[in-house]
């Protein structure tokens, strides 16, 4: 059951639908802001695969996970007091310097030396949580770092790239994508709280190396296809360079059914200024059996951003459709 206020929000001390948010980088930063609006029983899976910056740094120098995309995650869900936002800025901090600590983040930094002190990755990201208080748990999506590769198609000329870095910023369309190694060990508390969920929650993000690597992963795919906990699908605001720059909104969800046919869907959410074509969007999320919510969900400022008290309200309204709450007004499409 949802334990929400007069507005709609939850109260301190209440719990909420335990949610399950997969992705990376600033999507999932964006869902996970909206989320802790309604619910304190949140788990956020990111991914594991980010290869430049100071996260490539460590992870290449250290063999660690990237930690970049885990400590965004973190400080999107940190405590809303001065305690928590201070740790927060210093978490997003990155040094300037002339030497080698420049471009690193500080919490990437922490984030790794607990690693190092602690040897187990999912007791150091607990303990960063509870440094920010934050309103949720945040896990890697494998116990071991991921390449990403990719097909591409520039024009009728084919080639591959590899590397997450890499893909993001090749020139032509993407054909094929693929992880390295094929079945990464997935932790024991990312399938619990899969299996536990009252909702998984996919997107927005970078479609091709934020999103749909969590449906490559053998075990994961497994757990969100039999899980039964309903599913809701929240797309981007915009096409990204590089990546699906030639996607319709409807390509979006027919590529996530290419590489999962057997992934069903509850409720896919969409923004009316950012979606191309009504009738195609509906038609491909009805082949994965999902429903339309239609909802202004961006900034006000017209930026192709989510704005989390707006997209919290479209998440709402998904989850009480499903929960069968009245006193609502019709927010379905179809």
């Amino acid at each position: 059951m949802v334990y929400l206020d007069a507005a709609g929000w939850v109260q301190r001390g209440e719990s909420g639908p335990s949610v399950v948010a997969l992705g990376g980088g600033h999507g999932l930063s964006a869902t996970l802001r909206a989320l802790r609006h309604i619910t304190r029983r949140l788990t956020a899976v990111v991914t594991v695969a980010d290869d430049g910056g100071s996260s490539g740094r460590l992870r290449n120098e250290m063999e660690v996970l990237p930690p970049g995309d885990l400590r965004m995650a973190l400080a999107s869900l940190c405590e809303e007091s001065e305690w928590g936002l201070t740790w927060r800025d210093v978490m997003q901090t990155r040094l300037s310097t002339t030497g080698h600590l420049d471009g690193h983040a500080l919490g990437n930094l922490l984030i790794a030396g607990l690693w190092q002190l602690l040897d187990d990755p999912i007791e150091g990201l607990d303990l960063v949580g509870r440094l920010l208080g934050a309103s949720g748990r945040v896990l890697p999506m494998s116990s071991v770092p991921l390449h990403i590769e990719a097909d591409m198609d520039d024009a009728g000329h084919t080639y591959s790239v590899s590397g997450q870095s890499r893909v993001a910023v090749a020139p032509g369309r993407v054909t094929h994508v693929r992880l390295q190694p094929t079945e990464p060990p997935v932790p024991a508390q990312v399938r619990t709280a899969i299996s536990e969920a009252d909702w998984v929650v996919l997107g927005p993000g970078s479609w091709y190396t934020s999103v749909i690597p969590h449906l490559l992963v053998p075990e994961l795919h497994r757990d969100l296809v039999t899980t039964d906990a309903h599913r809701a699908l929240v797309l981007n605001l915009a096409r990204q360079r590089g990546e699906t720059d030639t996607m319709t909104t409807a390509d979006h969800v027919r590529v996530l059914r290419e590489y999962a046919p057997d992934f069903k869907l509850d409720v896919v959410i969409a923004d009316p200024t950012a979606t191309d074509d009504i009738d195609e969007l509906f038609a491909a999320s009805e082949e994965m059996g999902a429903r339309i919510l239609l909802r202004q969900v961006r900034t006000g400022d017209g930026a192709p951003h989510h704005d989390p008290l707006r997209l919290a309200a479209a998440l709402r309204d998904a989850f009480d459709g499903f929960l069968g709450e009245v006193g609502r007004s019709e927010p379905w499409l179809s």
